[in-house]
């Protein structure tokens, strides 16, 4: 039998309430499967760490992580209390350090969602967004001039290498062959003259090597709304680490709300582990009421799997859950009236009775 380590790092607010769950479903399919076993360490960092240790994570963190095979996480922040500068630094700091480059978000329209989008449906919505995930705007280079004085100034630079672009941009091609061989690259290099005409030029020198790719590119304020407009246009969609991320939660929106996207933070040489998470922030204004969709997190576990290279018990989750939201199997969020509990619960009714 096959054994993986895995670090839980569940985090604040609603990111207990829905790793709790999908650490269920996860149990549940590989006791189902009976091939492999996941061996779970659970760390309790985030902001109740920092209230005893003056430290959302010990020092010693990235060490503590290095040696799992993968790490899930439910969601940090709680920006009423601790800053989220603050409390996202660990998991930039993760994400570059081990080298997890590649962001993965799709955005699917499962049966039985609706769409904010009036007349679309799920054959519509189905595309992923690959975020750079290592560079880019997300790099802390540059600083504060004369702080707090009228006349302050901040300096942010981003930071786009050839490297960077280059293996981000592969990593798309190659997503795209395994979908419907369509890429779309959003920049905004009609302002961004250095940055992004590089990005340009990178996309101009590989797009030959994958001829089968229809290849497209887009100026990020094009992109938002064409993604509202068509969004059938779109399959892959490359970007940089900001313009990734703000892309990502309209996705997660128009596929039907952001309690049902997941995402990656993958290292695709496995030279480290790989993360895995919702999309969806910590919600502090809904923790601890038991409302919190859990899907998100457990189509985030299926990821996972599929990272493992267990792919038929990641496919058996997202029939589970396809098969749940279909039946009208839906937390308040989607317009239904299920607690956290009882809509992971129907996930696993549907796992069991496949």
């Amino acid at each position: 039998m096959k054994q993986f380590e895995i670090a839980v790092y569940p985090g604040d607010g609603i990111g207990p309430e829905v790793t709790d769950e999908a650490v269920r479903v996860l149990h549940a399919v590989a006791q189902r499967d009976g091939t492999f076993a996941l061996n779970l360490t659970t760390f309790p960092w985030g902001y109740r760490y920092w209230e005893q240790h003056g430290r959302v994570v010990p020092e010693d963190f990235i060490d503590v992580l290095r040696p799992f095979d993968a790490i899930f996480l439910g969601a940090v922040g709680w920006p009423e209390k601790l800053p989220d500068h603050v409390t996202l630094a660990p998991l930039v700091e993760i994400r570059q350090t081990f080298d997890q480059y590649a962001c993965v978000r799709p955005a699917k329209l499962l049966p039985g969602v609706r769409s904010v989008l009036a007349d679309k449906g799920p054959e519509q919505i189905d595309f992923v967004v690959l975020r750079e995930n290592s560079e880019g705007e997300y790099v802390n280079v540059g600083g504060r001039f004369k702080r707090g004085q009228a006349d302050e100034i901040a300096v942010q630079t981003a930071v786009h290498s050839r490297r960077g672009v280059e293996r981000i941009l592969r990593y798309g091609f190659a997503l795209a062959l395994r979908r419907r061989q369509r890429l779309t690259m959003v920049t905004k290099s009609n302002a961004q003259r250095f940055s992004y005409v590089m990005w340009d030029e990178i996309l101009e020198t590989l797009a030959p090597e994958f001829p089968a790719v229809e290849v497209d590119r887009q100026h990020c304020d094009a992109a938002v709304m064409n993604m509202v407009r068509m969004p059938e246009h779109f399959d892959v969609i490359v970007a940089s680490n900001l313009f990734g991320d703000l892309l990502t939660d309209l996705g997660g929106t128009i596929g039907g709300g952001l309690g049902l996207a997941p995402s990656t933070n993958t290292n695709p040489q496995r030279t480290a582990p790989s993360m895995f998470e919702p999309v969806h922030g910590s919600a502090p204004d809904i923790a601890g009421q038991g409302i919190a969709n859990p899907v998100a997190a457990i189509l985030s576990a299926a990821m996972m799997l599929d990272h493992l290279e267990l792919h038929a018990a990641a496919e058996r989750i997202r029939n589970a859950v396809e098969r749940a939201m279909a039946s009208g199997a839906q937390t308040r969020d989607l317009g239904g009236t299920l607690t956290t509990r009882e809509a992971a619960t129907a996930v696993l009714e549907q796992l069991e009775s496949a």
